[in-house]
């Protein structure tokens, strides 16, 4: 970005609170497990389970901020190392989309003809799959599928849109002049898509990527809802919405916390994504 487009970005209405808000969740996921008191697997049951087997609310018992779940764990502590979990799973699965979506992208966007028809069938066909259905289906084959196995399930299966664009931006660009010069002074084509076009095609590239996460850090919560994500007892904030909704009506807080870390990360993100999108292109 330039600094003309800097300024745009930091004039943004939303660009501050975005930034905060992203900011603050990868504090929260990445930092927050070094101060985590105690292990988030660890069952105080004498601690932090009443005698009719119910979950001690925040303050209770020295030590527990937030209390304890339905099984004795420290809730702060499964909040942070879930956080880490579900930001990771995230963020991984958007690197993995990236680098194939700009590889596909810029590549059938410069070369065009039947390797360009053929590349955008193929995203049609990817983007026709029900993912909740290759979901179930892995998780029948994977027992219990690691977090780097759900990641690049996601990264596999989230890159059509961003190829779309790339493809766009990229004919855009080869269109220009000095694509044209730069063929005639004898260029490779590996050349000029590295030094000419994808500096022209980063900026959409990222606009996408940044409102990816946000459909990452989703689709991981809801994977883990359904109980398809990461296995027990690792926590992620999906895992424990499942865990926490049979109790809500006694206590809200078990759905509520990790379900508003959820919205927080996915309304910052998109936050994020919206300034730069105007900041990049400002006649939108």
């Amino acid at each position: 970005m330039n600094p003309r487009e800097w300024q745009r970005f930091w004039k943004h209405k939303g660009a501050m609170i975005g930034v905060a808000l992203v900011l603050f969740v990868l504090l929260f996921a990445w930092m927050g497990p070094w101060f985590a008191a105690h292990d988030p697997n660890e069952q105080f049951t004498d601690l932090l389970l009443r005698r009719d087997g119910l979950p001690r609310g925040p303050g209770e018992r020295q030590g527990f901020v937030l209390g304890g779940d339905v099984l004795g764990r420290d809730e702060l502590a499964r909040l942070l190392h879930g956080g880490r979990v579900s930001m990771t799973v995230a963020l991984i699965a958007t690197g993995i989309a990236v680098l194939i979506g700009m590889a596909i992208g810029i590549t059938s966007g410069y070369f065009g003809g039947a390797y360009d028809s053929f590349v955008m069938r193929s995203v049609d066909v990817a983007l026709s799959v029900p993912f909740l259905l290759i979901a179930i289906a892995l998780h029948r084959v994977v027992d219990h599928p690691s977090s780097w196995t759900l990641s690049l399930l996601l990264g596999l299966l989230s890159w059509t849109t961003l190829a779309r664009v790339v493809r766009a931006k990229t004919q855009q660009v080869c269109a220009l002049s000095f694509i044209e010069a730069a063929r005639a002074l004898g260029a490779s084509w590996t050349r000029v898509l590295l030094r000419h076009v994808l500096p022209n095609v980063v900026g959409p590239a990222v606009v996408v990527a940044t409102s990816l996460v946000a459909q990452m850090v989703i689709v991981e919560s809801a994977m883990s809802y359904l109980g398809l994500g990461v296995p027990p007892p690792q926590a992620s904030w999906g895992s424990m919405l499942r865990e926490g909704q049979d109790f809500m009506a006694y206590f809200p807080r078990l759905v509520l916390l990790p379900g508003a870390l959820i919205v927080l990360t996915v309304f910052g993100f998109n936050l994020l994504g919206e300034a730069l999108r105007d900041a990049l292109d400002p006649r939108d």
